[in-house]
């Protein structure tokens, strides 16, 4: 068995596994960006998005959510004709419909990040293979259906498990992995 979960081989695709996925993610900034990449990734290798992740980030303002929700009619075209991002008008329309949700929840009884966060799921075992890992469970239904109800889009429960998964929500680095125990350190004192 590899020591390493996924992205072997690859430096860029290693360095994420290493160093970020699963490692918690709390602020709203963070929350927002994860969550359009994951919109963005739906039905491609997350490999894609990653290798196109700075030019999402300047394309997307560093995906501050007050700049992005200002995006007009020219700033949708500006994206669309932008090579170095996935070009897909649901999804571009959602990043920007996200940011407005997201700014919007910061008048309500919870922003994006405890809304988010209140629906982390109990401990579980450690998988022992990609076999073990759902693609979805009833806390990231329940977050789909609570980031729909307050106007986000494109967060289906299999996209808000994989944000789930980003972000340290859950630790789904295999038992094996050389960074399992790290990744549930940073999770107990986050």
């Amino acid at each position: 068995m590899s020591n390493i979960c996924f992205g072997e081989g690859d430096a860029l695709y290693e360095r994420y596994h290493d160093e970020e996925w699963g490692r918690p993610v709390r602020d709203e900034r963070g929350l927002y960006e994860k969550l359009c990449l994951e919109a963005f990734q739906s039905g491609l290798a997350w490999i894609t998005i990653l290798r196109k992740r700075d030019t999402f980030r300047s394309a997307f303002a560093n995906f501050d959510p007050e700049a992005v929700a200002r995006f007009g009619k020219r700033d949708v075209n500006r994206l669309l004709n932008d090579a170095g991002i996935v070009r897909n008008r649901l999804k571009v329309d959602a990043a920007i419909a996200n940011a407005k949700a997201t700014v919007a929840l910061r008048d309500g009884p919870k922003a994006l990040p405890e809304l988010v966060w209140d629906h982390a799921p109990p401990n579980r075992r450690a998988p022992r293979s990609w076999a073990d890992v759902e693609p979805l469970t009833p806390e990231s239904t329940a977050l789909s259906k609570e980031l729909k109800r307050q106007g986000f889009r494109f967060v289906g429960p299999t996209t808000a498990y994989a944000l789930m998964q980003a972000c340290g929500l859950v630790n789904d680095h295999l038992a094996g992995c050389r960074v399992r125990a790290d990744v549930e350190r940073a999770r107990k004192a986050g």
